[in-house]
């Protein structure tokens, strides 16, 4: 029996208190940290949050724009760098694209499962996997400045839609 990953949201999921949840614990981190979360800024992490799929910077300009936001990428690409040196979200290389940390104001090193289909990312915060490479690269004279684990497959539901196939 396969575990029940909260990680992947299941299709019947509350969608509107997963975004909500998000945003409430950004604006508490921000507020405790003395940091401004701007209008903007809060508008970008709300629709990086508004699907768990990884969103572009010129697909949030354009979000941005048709909500009547007038924007230029220098000043998206300026509020994801303050989301990004502040934990609030995660910069998908292989994607180049953002999604939103589920782990904020906790430092860590993510990992993360993307699914080839639906395109949806599940975060993960295993500190096994993080002292694994750190004692590696410590071994080789290493210093590990920063690093995220990206890791392509098929989510559980995408795997259960092929198998009625």
């Amino acid at each position: 029996m396969k575990p029940n990953n909260p990680a992947f949201p299941s299709a019947d999921h509350d969608h509107n208190s997963c975004v909500s949840n998000a945003l409430k614990n950004a604006e508490a981190y921000c507020l405790q940290q003395g940091l401004r979360l701007t209008k903007l800024r809060h508008q970008v992490l709300e629709l990086i949050w508004a699907n768990h799929q990884p969103v572009g910077a010129y697909e949030l300009l354009e979000q941005l724009t048709q909500k009547g936001r007038r924007a230029a990428p220098p000043t998206v690409y300026r509020a994801l760098d303050f989301l990004m040196e502040n934990g609030l979200v995660h910069r998908i290389s292989s994607r180049n694209a953002y999604v939103g940390c589920s782990h904020t104001g906790h430092d860590h090193t993510a990992q993360f499962l993307i699914c080839e289909t639906c395109g949806q990312v599940a975060e993960l915060d295993d500190a096994r996997i993080g002292s694994v490479i750190a004692k590696d690269a410590d071994q080789l004279g290493f210093t590990v400045a920063q690093w995220t684990l990206e890791i392509s497959g098929i989510c559980d539901q995408c795997n259960q839609g092929t198998a009625d196939e």
